[in-house]
């Protein structure tokens, strides 16, 4: 009998393992530091001989386990990184479990791909958007840019009467934006429209949303050019939204493919509060939603949504057509040849058990939470004799300064290097408006009161020591 084979028949023992390891780690999340000097990597020889698995988890908490940051914890503000609902945590497991490939409704006892297409259904409730949307579940933010706007480019590629798909990039496509995130750049290079081929709209005065009279302006120079419109809902810096209804309208005399790239800021649908700040939407031609940032999923998980009326265009993008072994692609609905990816776990699992866990109401609890925290942050940078704020709270990132150093990339570093050694708190810099800025991302469900007052404390020890310095 093999190794793997004695293992099989001691998979309670083993798990019970894994189980221990995972409530050690996610009980300690509170304490744990949020940043930790840079491990010495261990000499791994790969064995000729397994050692097994209750070996390898104690290898694993040796070298690596205690070196790990919380980066799921209540006080991981950078990136905008959620944490994981246990709602969530039991479809991860159970994901790994299953080990499904969803791909096609219509395949020989295959659900798991149903499983999916009931999650979405599930997704547009949430975010009360129309059934004529479609979509899948990818990797994160990056990989859904780049699946909507694959299809963007198809369909300017059709108006220019080319197959781009199956003849190439041509030349003649516009890109417009007023402040794109960087995943939807880096999806224009893979795509081969070019990184560098985005013409920059006007933002309006102390904002990052773009100014629609300009877009309108630049529409009208050139109507009938093919045009890709990436809009914000939601920007990295201060979570500011193009104005949707203003966009939607133009759609009414310009033709343009128009993708809203609300990875995390889609969450403001949730909450009669905030909901307004994404009317329109609904009318975009595709959507991102990044799901392990705001609705508290594991890493690895996001969802395109494409309006249905491009599904062919969908299909000539994707489809596996050099493959007879995966079948007809235009005669049933396969993921094979709607999206990036032919092989794919079962993202949706833990997406759909949260969503029934928790339902609307509970998300609506999150959002409001979570803004609520910023709102309090911002409050009290503002009331601190060295921090200032950069920007309006406008949901829930905040954006601020070193009040003495505001242009001093040098002095902020040093500051974040002081904060991240003392392990309470952890945020990442950008720059907004000439100022060298921190950002504070509330998406945590663990997040208290409490983790507010340690983070200004831990500033307050780490501001001191550059002041001294």
């Amino acid at each position: 009998m093999t190794l793997m084979q004695q293992e099989g028949r001691q998979l309670n023992e083993l798990l019970a393992l894994a189980q221990s390891q995972a409530l050690s780690y996610l009980q300690g999340l509170p304490d744990m530091p949020i940043s930790r000097p840079t491990p010495v990597q261990p000499a791994v020889e790969l064995p000729e001989h397994g050692i097994g698995t209750p070996a390898a988890l104690s290898q694993f908490q040796t070298h690596f386990s205690q070196a790990l940051v919380a980066s799921s914890g209540p006080r991981y503000w950078g990136f905008v990184t959620g944490g994981t609902t246990p709602a969530a945590i039991a479809g991860d497991w159970l994901t790994a479990v299953y080990d499904q490939n969803p791909q096609s409704i219509t395949g020989p006892g295959d659900v798991s791909a149903s499983i999916e297409l009931h999650t979405l259904q599930l997704y547009r409730q949430l975010f009360s958007l129309p059934d004529d949307f479609m979509g899948g579940f990818v990797t994160g933010a990056t990989l859904s840019n780049f699946t909507a706007l694959a299809v963007a480019r198809q369909w300017a590629g059709r108006q220019q009467g080319h197959d781009i798909a199956r003849d190439g990039v041509t030349s003649g496509i516009r890109i417009l934006a007023a402040t794109p995130h960087s995943s939807a750049v880096k999806s224009l290079a893979m795509l081969g429209l070019g990184s560098r081929h985005i013409t920059y709209l006007r933002t309006l005065t102390g904002r990052e949303a773009m100014d629609v009279a300009h877009l309108e302006d630049v529409l009208a120079q050139e109507p009938n050019a093919p045009t890709i419109l990436i809009s914000s809902g939601g920007t990295v810096n201060t979570v500011d939204y193009d104005d949707m209804q203003a966009i939607a309208e133009l759609r009414g005399r310009y033709a343009f493919w128009w993708h809203v790239d609300a990875a995390f800021g889609g969450l403001a649908a949730l909450s009669p509060s905030f909901q307004d700040r994404l009317a329109g939407w609904d009318q975009a031609d595709s959507l991102t939603i990044d799901n392990h940032k705001w609705l508290n999923v594991p890493y690895d998980s996001a969802v395109y949504l494409i309006k249905t009326h491009h599904a062919a265009l969908q299909v000539q993008t994707f489809q596996n057509a050099s493959a007879p072994y995966l079948g007809d692609p235009l005669a049933d609905f396969s993921y094979l040849n709607y999206g990036p990816e032919n092989s794919r776990r079962l993202r949706a699992l833990p997406v759909w058990l949260t969503l029934l866990a928790y339902g609307r109401e509970g998300y609506r609890q999150l959002v409001e939470q979570n803004v609520a925290q910023a709102r309090a942050f911002g409050t009290l940078i503002d009331q601190s004799d060295f921090l200032q704020l950069e920007a309006p709270v406008r949901l829930n990132v905040v954006c601020f300064s070193l009040k003495p150093y505001r242009t001093d990339k040098e002095k902020l570093t040093q500051f974040q290097k002081k904060l991240e050694a003392l392990g309470q708190v952890f945020m990442t810099p950008t720059v907004y408006n000439g100022a060298c800025c921190l950002r504070a991302a509330f998406v945590n469900w663990r997040t208290t009161p409490d983790d507010l007052n340690l983070a200004m404390a831990s500033m307050q020890t780490a501001w001191e020591a550059v002041r001294e310095a």
